[in-house]
């Protein structure tokens, strides 16, 4: 078995598609309709991908606070920076727990925790 996408319903799609593919990286693979009012469209580089969701019938969504989507990035430092100038929430410093690793936390525009994380050595 292998992890193939995460789903996340979102207010406004333009906008977290705008996030997902500028701040995170991620190619718009394809987008479409999904119904009456339904808008759907998947991000990523390779098998992984995330899909938005965006429902006008359904326009609050609803985030828990005990996940995060962990994207590595090659400067943790640089990245933050750069998150902060473009007003991201970032909702953490940078934490290195160990010699190996450095990530923090911003959120998306819809409050989903993201975790940056760079690999050291």
């Amino acid at each position: 078995m292998k992890f193939l996408l995460v789903t996340i319903h979102v207010r406004d799609l333009d906008e977290s598609i705008a996030f997902y593919r500028d701040i995170v990286g991620l190619a718009v693979k394809r987008r479409f309709s999904g119904g009456p009012g339904v808008e759907i469209a998947f991000l990523g580089e390779g098998e992984t991908e995330v899909e938005l969701i965006s429902d006008a019938k359904n326009p609050d969504v609803s985030v828990g606070t005990g996940i995060s989507i962990g994207f590595e990035t090659a400067s943790v430092n640089e990245l933050i920076s750069s998150l902060r100038e473009k007003c991201v929430p970032v909702i953490s410093e940078v934490i290195q727990p160990n010699p190996h690793v450095k990530f923090f936390f911003a959120t998306d525009p819809n409050g989903v925790r993201i975790e940056f994380l760079e690999s050291i050595g």
